[in-house]
């Protein structure tokens, strides 16, 4: 049944296409519609077009413009980022076993990953997050190993917007890795210990945040077009030079063999378009201000509701993300009567939805799981108004008094 309204506050899930990045997208939906690995001309045009998107992205990540590889989006891109290099390292090595950390607040495409990462034998320590949901650069320390070989730290959590120490991260492995190849090592006293390859899911982190490789420290970093007012089904992954790399896909030898496939070319110069917007730092920090206003103003209001905590550290966070726990209302019901309104929120990863089992992200910041389901994320973006919030403001209350009559969980308000 249509709606009357229609208000969207789930940016974090996916972000509609802005008009300058569609405009640049149309000619390559239209008559420029050749395959860029063609050697003619229709093919040569549109691998120019290629080429620029992958130098818009190496600038914008600090990196060289070959360390760039297009991929489907994020998903694909932290598949990657698990698989490639510890399947190298399997090859050049055989036989050893390797280590691998990976955070416990990880989206499904990493933490999925290092479990098919321990069917092939390799050792994967799930790193704990503190009730903040904030990785601990000495839990991080003391679980590194002899044989611990990669880390993947997301930069920004997808669900209750918290912002991990990426560069502090990148520094400490760094450190490491500068006594691991002198073999000045004390605490290991061995000489050939393997380098740590260090990668970041940097896809909620692009639209707010600097991702410059270099001050990072980071040797794999992945990304998604939707994310930042692009299309969907697009992305890319950076790997810097000298990284080991053994492809996932294969059949073709577009991308150097890395990422084999006919090129998304109106999706890429889509992408490009994109980063581009991003890279006006005043009209970013402008657009940034604006939205954290929006957030801050949303969570003051929503905070009026009794027994309404938000998760996640209140400072260290996305400025688009107000993510929260309404005790006695179950978040999916809460979620379909806002949509019933015309109001487009999440329960948390959009990802995951259709899952019955409470957010990880939420049990991993040992909030209890009858309380995770009562999770509700709203998350802002370039195009909300003040007016959206207000709506979203004034439905609410009404739908928790409804749902928390309706519960066999009383709540004392």
């Amino acid at each position: 049944m249509p709606v009357k309204k229609s208000i969207y506050l789930d940016n974090s899930a996916t972000t509609p296409i802005d008009p300058r990045v569609l405009k640049e997208m149309l000619p390559y939906l239209k008559e420029n519609f050749g395959n860029a690995s063609s050697l003619h001309y229709a093919g040569l045009d549109n691998r120019v077009a290629v080429d620029r998107a992958q130098a818009k992205l190496a600038k914008f990540l600090n990196g060289d413009k070959e360390e760039v590889y297009f991929t489907s989006g994020a998903t694909e891109s932290d598949n990657m980022a698990i698989f490639g290099p510890i399947r190298a390292l399997q090859r050049r090595y055989p036989g050893k076993k390797w280590h691998i950390i990976i955070s416990q607040i990880e989206h499904d495409a990493v933490l999925a990953a290092g479990k098919e990462m321990e069917k092939e034998g390799v050792e994967v320590t799930y790193l704990p997050v503190n009730s903040r949901g904030l990785v601990e650069i000495e839990a991080l320390q003391d679980a590194i190993k002899n044989n611990t070989v990669l880390i993947s730290i997301m930069y920004v959590n997808n669900e209750v917007g918290t912002i991990q120490p990426i560069a502090e991260i990148g520094k400490l492995i760094s450190e490491i890795n500068k006594k691991r190849k002198s073999g000045r090592d004390s605490l290991r006293g061995k000489d050939d210990l393997q380098k740590i390859y260090f990668h970041t899911d940097a896809t909620q982190a692009l639209a707010y945040y600097p991702c410059d490789v270099q001050k990072l420290a980071v040797d794999l970093l992945s990304l998604s077009g939707h994310k930042i007012y692009g299309p969907k089904g697009v992305g890319a992954i950076y790997i810097k030079n000298g990284t080991p790399f053994l492809p996932i896909i294969f059949g073709g030898h577009q991308q150097n063999n890395i990422r084999p496939g006919t090129y998304n070319v109106a999706g890429i110069v889509g992408l490009g378009q994109a980063v581009e917007l991003l890279s006006d730092q005043k009209a970013r920090e402008k657009e940034n201000k604006k939205i954290r206003e929006l957030r801050d103003y949303l969570v003051k209001m929503i905070m009026r509701i009794p027994h309404l905590a938000v998760n996640g550290d209140t400072r260290k966070r996305a400025p688009n993300n107000a993510s929260f726990i309404i005790e006695g209302v179950e978040g999916e019901s809460a979620l379909l009567m806002l949509s019933e309104k015309g109001i487009a929120v999440s329960t948390g990863s959009a990802c995951s939805s259709g899952s019955l089992e409470p957010s990880h992200v939420l049990l991993a910041m040992g909030i209890k799981p009858e309380l995770a389901h009562g999770s509700l994320r709203v998350t802002l973006g370039r195009f909300n108004k003040k007016s959206d919030v207000d709506v979203f403001i004034k439905e609410l209350p009404p739908i928790v008094a409804k749902l928390r009559k309706m519960s066999p969980i009383k709540i004392k308000v």
